[in-house]
């Protein structure tokens, strides 16, 4: 299991388009992927699950990333999150 850590940096938080982007990326793996804001979770998978987080500015993320292409899926979630949140 792999596990990250991320702040955002971008004044609009977790809005529609980079959990649009994150979201499209995490569907390309095998592995279980989730997100958790403060003391929400939601499946990196579903775009409507990671909007409901309620993520804004300054909040951290917690990823969790679970399976058999982990490694992977870790490098393309982090180098997503940093391009679009960071």
């Amino acid at each position: 299991m792999k596990e990250l850590i991320f702040k955002i940096n971008d004044k609009n938080g977790l809005h529609a388009r980079p959990a649009g982007v994150l979201s499209e990326s995490a569907r390309k793996y095998k592995s279980d992927i989730m997100v958790r804001c403060d003391e929400k979770e939601a499946n990196a998978k579903r775009l409507l699950s990671l909007m409901a987080l309620g993520a804004t500015n300054g909040k951290e993320l917690h990823i969790t990333i679970n399976g058999e292409d982990e490694n992977e899926a870790e490098v393309a979630i982090k180098s997503v999150l940093e391009k679009a949140l960071g």
